[in-house]
């Protein structure tokens, strides 16, 4: 998130690169369930029933692949794929499957609770010196390059179409919730500005470390832990009945974001990044503390006043992201610790990937 407007300097700036001029390609399936999907985008054709999908391991590469398939159809969609199979009854279905096992196991494995504010509460407790279990931790201290490149890689597909999956929950939302939740994304898209929306000055940032900034372009190297985390906020905001889980995970975000971008920023300082991807984090450090107060006050508060039916989907909301968020940050760390790259599709430069 970035200051608001009447706060930030209007001197001008690098124009970032536009990583949105065009769809990506399709890319490669992982397993039965994701071929189905890729080969009835890229043939035209009716995808065909799956048994397996109500069976498949719920956070593995294949259903998370798939969903992440379905899911950007509602987003940039994919070269040469007609726009019109957003809405195609038989993908929805098979969607609706899918989406119907990631929620059971969500729900069997994160801890039960219906008190939104004790769920956030939680999250504003900062470890005491070095936390071995934090990603921003330990790029501060001790990530190479080779490392930021990777997170900002695997980061790419949620940066680069950064605050849309929240934009969902606007029309779902009333009076006091809604008229905070539209500031706050008014900041993450620019505050009117195209070269300060947030997708964009991710772009800059990758860009900076050296990668390439088309959307879309590292899904072919995202373990399932990351295409999890990016099918999450879009299960809950393309569904009305998930708002009160989309505003917990929205407030997830915003508590978490400053202390972590400052810890970021820390890292790209030390490792020589360049000013591009070092602004990406500094944007976040102080306007996000901001945030955190009017998204608790304001968006999840004016929800809750609204609607006291949705504070358990909240909690769970907040809960479910910090899940899936531990699952990816152990793969990375795991792998980083090893030498090992943790994309699936190593970066040129880097060291090999993970096995097992």
């Amino acid at each position: 998130m970035t200051a608001p407007a009447q706060t930030r300097t209007t001197e001008a700036r690098p124009t970032a690169p536009e990583s949105r001029r065009r769809s990506p390609e399709l890319p490669s399936p992982r397993g039965d369930l994701s071929r189905a999907v890729i080969t009835a985008l890229r043939d035209g054709t009716p995808v065909p029933e799956s048994r397996d999908a109500r069976h498949a391991d719920a956070y593995g590469d294949d259903l998370q692949l798939a969903l992440y398939i379905l899911y950007e159809l509602h987003y940039q969609g994919f070269a040469g794929v007609a726009d019109d199979r957003e809405w195609d009854p038989g993908l929805l279905s098979l969607r609706h499957v899918l989406e119907r096992r990631f929620l059971d196991a969500l729900h069997a494995d994160v801890p039960a609770g219906d008190d939104a504010e004790a769920a956030l509460s939680e999250l504003l407790v900062e470890p005491v010196g070095h936390d071995e279990a934090s990603v921003s931790h330990h790029l501060q201290r001790n990530g190479e390059t080779w490392q930021l490149r990777e997170y900002a890689a695997l980061r790419s597909l949620y940066h680069l179409k950064e605050a849309d999956p929240h934009a969902w929950v606007i029309p779902r939302l009333h009076g006091r919730a809604k008229a905070a939740m539209v500031a706050i994304e008014y900041d993450e898209f620019g505050a009117g500005r195209a070269e300060d929306i947030h997708a964009r000055l991710f772009a800059g940032l990758m860009a900076d470390l050296g990668l390439d900034t088309s959307y879309g372009h590292y899904v072919d190297a995202a373990p399932a832990e990351v295409l999890a985390t990016v099918n999450l906020m879009s299960l809950f905001g393309l569904h009305r009945a998930h708002r009160g889980a989309l505003v917990g995970h929205f407030a997830w975000v915003e508590v978490t974001s400053s202390p972590g971008s400052r810890r970021l920023s820390a890292a790209l300082r030390r490792t020589g990044a360049g000013p591009a991807a070092q602004r990406f984090y500094d944007e976040h450090v102080e306007a996000d503390a901001v945030h955190e107060q009017v998204v608790r006050r304001d968006v999840v508060g004016g929800l809750l006043a609204a609607e006291p039916g949705l504070e358990a989907d909240v909690a769970f909301g907040v809960r479910a992201t910090g899940f899936l968020e531990d699952r990816l940050g152990a793969r990375l760390l795991r792998a980083w610790r090893g030498g090992r790259s943790a994309l699936l599709v190593p970066l040129p430069d880097g060291p090999r990937a993970m096995t097992g």
